[in-house]
């Protein structure tokens, strides 16, 4: 199908009319879709309106958790659920300095290495015993979107998981 091509004033007014459309489905506060299960750790979508600040937050990995392991071994960092807890630890400390707590968080992505212990799958569960004494608490109820991969590696040997957020907050 062949679209007619609108130019001068014509153009003008159709994007104003899209933009003024647009504009006044997303005005307000940011939204979340929760998905109607319990204990669910993340949203299935969130809708950022304009006049938000967007801040994209670098993946971090683990502190070491035991300095006496083996370097480039999982030990040394600990299983999935302490890796998790440390990197979210870290995460707030960045997000802090920035003014940013994890319930401006809207997107997460989580990257997993399989478990040795866990015949080399990554530890799902894990992740979200951790992840849940952070999100979707009555201290801090908003959740983000989040997805969660299976990667073959993360850049320090023994490290099971990184995580970067994006997040958003309204301007001043």
């Amino acid at each position: 199908m062949k679209f007619p091509r609108i130019r001068g004033a014509h153009a003008t007014a159709a994007a104003l009319a899209l933009c003024a459309a647009g504009c006044s489905v997303f005005a307000g506060d940011i939204a979340r879709d929760e998905i109607p299960v319990p204990n669910i750790p993340f949203v299935a979508a969130v809708t950022v309106p304009p006049g938000y600040t967007t801040y994209y937050i670098s993946g971090a990995i683990a502190a070491v958790a035991d300095p006496a392991a083996p370097a480039g071994s999982v030990q040394r960092y600990g299983d999935t659920e302490t890796q998790t807890t440390s990197v979210l630890a870290r995460q707030k400390e960045t997000m802090a300095k920035l003014g940013l707590t994890f319930g401006d968080v809207v997107q997460a992505h989580v990257y997993l290495v399989g478990d040795p212990a866990n015949g080399g799958k990554m530890d799902f569960a894990g992740l979200n015993k951790a992840w849940l004494k952070e999100f979707g608490t009555p201290a801090e109820p908003n959740k983000p979107a989040r997805a969660a991969v299976q990667v073959a590696a993360l850049a320090a040997p023994g490290a099971l998981v990184e995580i970067e957020f994006i997040a958003a907050r309204k301007a001043k």
